[in-house]
Parts: structure tokens; sequence; C-alpha cells
């Protein structure tokens, strides 16, 4: 069901594109122009997105690094958390894929963003899958070293996107106020 919905996404902007394309050369650039306004429009969102559902991942990542300093906790409640933290870096997945569809369409600043989202969501997602895949064949792996790694590696790569997707929305909130008060600061047409 969710594939379709993005299926679908996908051929609204591709049909949104076709419908908008010129017919003379007069008003390709403008057409081209709310195009890419629209896509990074679009990323925007798709990071703020990311952004709400990462505040969901880091809880649940911050637990099972605290899982990983201390082997007290029972293996119900390791499982319990990771199929959270695979919840949350599925829902993260879904935004990915729409923006790799748009990267080559939007601001630097937002291609760069997404490049390092997907980096540290890659590592979320590998090793809540190891994790997961460790649980699965032997309960009494939360007192391995080898599985107390991924964890941890969950816990910082986590963090680390959280952080970045707050850095990289700040930065489009400064560019928005700068552009404000720039045109603030314009002359009056006299």
């Amino acid at each position: 069901m969710k594939h379709m919905i993005v299926v679908l996404g996908g051929m609204l902007l591709a049909t949104g594109a076709a419908s908008g394309s010129p017919q003379g050369m007069g008003t390709a650039a403008p057409a081209a122009i709310q195009h890419s306004a629209y896509l990074s429009h679009r990323a925007s969102a798709l990071l703020t997105e990311i952004q709400k559902e990462a505040v969901g991942l880091l809880r649940n990542a911050e637990t099972l690094g605290m899982f990983a300093r201390n082997t007290q906790f029972s293996w119900q409640s390791h499982a319990g958390c990771v199929d959270r933290v695979k919840g949350h870096i599925n829902e993260v997945g879904e935004r990915i894929a729409e923006l790799h569809r748009i990267r080559d369409s939007v601001l630097p600043w937002q291609q760069q963003a997404i490049a390092t989202v997907t980096n540290y969501a890659a590592q979320v997602a590998v090793s809540t899958e190891a994790a997961i895949a460790k649980l699965n064949d032997n309960r009494n792996s939360v007192f391995l070293a080898e599985y107390r790694e991924h964890l941890k590696t969950i816990d910082a790569s986590s963090a680390n996107m959280k952080e970045r997707l707050d850095k990289s929305l700040a930065y489009e909130k400064a560019q928005q106020k700068l552009l404000q008060l720039h045109d603030e600061l314009e002359p009056a047409g006299d």
C-alpha cells in the first residue's frame, strides 16, 4: 500500500511537470523555475518530516545505547526497542526514497543534507537489521560485544542524523530570514 502511494506521488510529480511544460521557448524558464522551486519546497518538507521522525528514533536509539552499556535488561526489552527503531527508520527510508528521486533538482544545501541523512540512516538500518538477526538467532545475544556494538552504532548514527537535520533546517530558516531582510531593505520603487 505504501509503495503505491510513493509510485502515485512520483506519477503526480511527472504529470505536473508535463502539464506545466511550455508550448513555446518564452515560458520555458518560468516553468522550470517554478518546478524547481516546488521540488525544493518538497525537499524541505520531507527533511522536516524526517526530522520529526528522528525525534522518536533518537529516543529509542538512546535507550538502546543505554542497553549496550548495561546488560541487565531482558531480551524482550531489547526486542521491543529494536522493533520501534525499525519502524522509525523504515519511515525515514520512505522519505529518503522520495528525496533521492528529486535530489538533482533541489538546492545544493538540500543535496548535501540528503546525502548525509542517507548515510546515517543507512548505518542505522544496517545495524538495526543485524541486531534483529542476532536476537532472532540467540536471545543471549544481548550479552555479546558484537550485538552491543550494533546498539552503539544505532545510538550514535541516530544522534548524528538528528543533529545534521537540525542544522540543515536551521540553515534554511537563516537563509529565508536573510532574504526577508534583504527585501525589506530594498528601496521602494520611486
